[in-house]
């Protein structure tokens, strides 16, 4: 291409002449063809970024996550924050129990003996196995020392 720096006068004024007469050749064809005519329609090409609203980006995302989910073989779910599933305590159950054989009973005609709940089992000990121990570990020590050593 030519740098405008490379032509002389007479060619830059050439260059003017024939670009006026162009622009008059233009206005007599939009006068002719009125406002339909092509040259009239100027296409404006509107310049800057066009914004995606956020709900769209977050679509996009979450697409993306299920796509490289899919890849790695894991499904993209979020933790559910839902109630806690109560659980019935052992009395509670057994009073149901209690409750629905005595129904069950009382539409058969007989009565129904409740059972006595057992009762749990005390996991503590008693003063007496406890007593019993200490006397087994100060045997123990008692023949440690004996024996010359400090340590078992």
């Amino acid at each position: 291409m030519i740098r405008i720096t490379d032509l002389t006068t007479s060619q830059l004024n050439q260059i003017i002449s024939i670009k006026e007469q162009i622009e008059k050749l233009q206005s007599q064809l939009d006068s002719i063809g009125g406002e339909n005519s092509p040259s009239s329609k100027v296409a404006v090409k509107a310049t800057g970024r066009r914004r995606m609203s956020a709900a769209a980006r977050a679509r996009i995302a979450a697409g993306a996550r299920a796509r490289w989910a899919k890849v790695r073989g894991t499904t993209p779910t979020a933790p559910k924050l839902g109630k806690k599933r109560r659980q019935l305590s052992a009395a509670g159950r057994a009073a149901i129990i209690a409750g629905t054989k005595a129904r069950w009973a009382k539409l058969r005609g007989t009565t129904a003996a409740p059972k006595a709940a057992k009762k749990k089992s005390d996991r503590r000990m008693s003063p007496e196995v406890k007593a019993r121990l200490a006397a087994i570990a100060k045997a123990r020590w008692a023949n440690v020392k004996a024996a010359g050593k400090t340590a078992l």
